[in-house]
């Protein structure tokens, strides 16, 4: 008798567990509203091409990312005076 107890206790439990998963997943698969980037413009204001797909959005964030890393590395350091040898 008291392992049925224990049983349906732990199945109880289980289906609360459960319930509250699929609740948790149920709202995190929402539909977001895609964010719209800032259309590039020209030096006269008006908006040139349109922005482009996510792949190349990602390479150009991306090169953007190795220029700034290259030019962090090429600054110059202070020079050695000679006197640490």
């Amino acid at each position: 008798m008291k392992g049925i107890f224990g049983l349906a206790g732990l199945l109880i439990a289980l289906l609360i567990v459960a319930l509250l998963v699929k609740k948790q997943l149920n709202a995190t698969q929402q539909a977001l509203p895609a964010l719209q980037p800032p259309a590039a413009q020209d030096s006269a204001g008006q908006n040139t091409a349109p922005p482009g797909t996510v792949g190349q959005q990602g390479r150009q964030f991306e090169q953007q990312y190795k220029n700034a890393l290259q030019g962090a590395m090429q600054k110059a350091r202070p020079a050695s005076d000679g006197s640490s040898q």
